[in-house]
């Protein structure tokens, strides 16, 4: 494959891949609430996902009642354990059966009907992530999960980072950005990579199935700081990228890439580490989940800004992807060869348009309803930090009001200096907490890559 470019590699379609025969990563377990429904959408199906205490299992439906297609998210999970639509009442058992209609007739057997069945999806936790099988409920059991397997060997040694975010661009675009190794060194420059760092290098890649393919780094990121990188796209939506033998141990970065719809997917970012050292181990464990989160936020806007675009711009060319964007050297190598598998075995909504572009930097950069309102950790935080945002504006108007008080009893001046050294001390921690609550809400602009040189 020396100097190819994307012309000599691709190949005409010749396979369609069916995306709804697939099992789907859509939310790690620790994220959701077993108290109350979670919406959901997969492949543009809306899906609701709630927490059967009798059977101590997570139960997927459609997410709409089958009566006047309310969506049954918007309901309740009622004492004696069903799913009850928030319009008129009808509860639904595990099993997708409805047990009850309150407006039936006394002993009426409407909810006997398959009329009044919703459909249920097939489940599985694996790795403390909820799995979902959006296809031919029969076919789930033939399919295998799309696992990590380096995570199964040595568990109780990984310390592991995972982080989610619907982005406002699509699952193949996605998945090209996390593959594509060179990027890092501009895109997150000063973050976890350094301009400084951009060379020549040399990607190799197996041969390209169905099933997906791998790739090696025999220098590996940073130089050759890292160590070797092994990289693995499990078709269609998961890949992960594994340096075994860096100076603090085995780092991997996995990325699960869930399609929501055209234009939006979902991201699960697990990034595990295997230190050789006890102590890095620790300090991660001492680390706040919040805190990791608001950190891979920036790094993940670093990116979508500009991809939320960039994906429209190739969709708009009249020209195919391979005389539209121009890939001559060697390290746009695993780029070129999941643009092989694409074009091979298709995309999830081939006839589909996008939406319209979105130029609202803003709209872009939310981070509450794309990430903190379903985060277990960030949504905490969150609330926690607002809370003390009252007490110390609570506490601010009292000193104001107080110390021109306590002078005109003639407090002595070292009394004085203590209230207001208290008062801007208060001042400041306000206006920190409220830029911390801000971290949780919206993203920052401009990059950092564009403020540190």
């Amino acid at each position: 494959m020396e100097n190819l470019e994307l012309s000599d590699t691709i190949t005409a379609k010749n396979t369609e891949f069916d995306w709804f025969e697939v099992w789907y990563a859509v939310q790690f377990v620790r994220d959701l609430d077993q108290t109350a429904p979670t919406r959901f959408v997969l492949l543009g199906q809306p899906l609701v996902i709630w927490w059967d205490a009798q059977t101590q299992d997570w139960v997927v439906f459609e997410d709409r009642c089958p009566h006047r297609l309310a969506p049954l998210s918007e309901g309740r999970i009622t004492e004696d354990g069903c799913l009850e639509c928030p319009y008129h009442g009808w509860a639904f058992t595990e099993k997708g059966t409805c047990d009850r209609i309150p407006f039936d007739q006394e002993n009426g057997t409407a909810n006997e009907s398959p009329r009044a069945q919703v459909r249920t999806y097939p489940t599985k936790v694996a790795q403390d992530i909820l799995f979902v099988y959006p296809g031919t409920p029969e076919k789930a059991a033939q399919q295998p999960l799309p696992l990590v397997p380096p995570l199964e060997q040595h568990q109780e040694q990984w310390t592991k980072i995972d982080v989610f975010r619907d982005v406002p661009y699509d699952v193949v675009t996605l998945l090209e950005n996390v593959l594509d190794t060179s990027h890092v060194s501009f895109t997150h420059h000063p973050r976890v990579g350094k301009r400084e760092n951009a060379k020549e290098f040399v990607l190799e890649v197996s041969e390209i199935e169905q099933s997906g393919f791998t790739g090696f780094w025999e220098e590996g990121p940073r130089r050759g700081q890292l160590g070797s990188q092994k990289t693995t796209f499990v078709a269609p939506n998961l890949m992960w990228h594994d340096i075994e033998e860096s100076p603090f141990g085995q780092v991997m970065t996995v990325v699960y890439a869930t399609p929501i719809d055209k234009g939006k997917s979902r991201a699960l970012i697990r990034l595990p580490f295997r230190f050789k050292s006890p102590f890095p181990r620790f300090a991660f464990k001492l680390t706040p989940r919040w805190y990791a989160h608001l950190n891979q936020m920036g790094i993940l806007e670093d990116d979508q800004i500009f991809l939320h675009l960039q994906e429209r711009a190739i969709a708009d060319s009249p020209q195919s992807y391979a005389k539209t964007c121009y890939l001559p050297t060697r390290s746009d190598r695993f780029v070129l060869a999941y643009r092989q598998w694409v074009e091979t075995y298709g995309e999830p909504f081939p006839h589909q348009d996008f939406p319209p572009a979105e130029t609202n930097r803003e709209i872009l950069l939310e981070r509450y309803q794309s990430h903190t309102e379903h985060c277990s950790s960030c949504r905490t935080a969150l609330k926690r930090v607002q809370g003390l945002q009252k007490i110390s504006a609570i506490l601010i108007v009292f000193l104001l009001i107080a110390l021109p008080i306590t002078i005109g009893y003639h407090l002595p001046m070292w009394g004085v200096v203590l209230l207001a050294g208290l008062l801007l001390l208060l001042t400041g921690t306000t206006w920190q907490l409220q830029k911390l609550a801000k971290g949780f809400i919206q993203g920052e602009y401009p990059p950092s890559r564009n403020i540190n040189n």
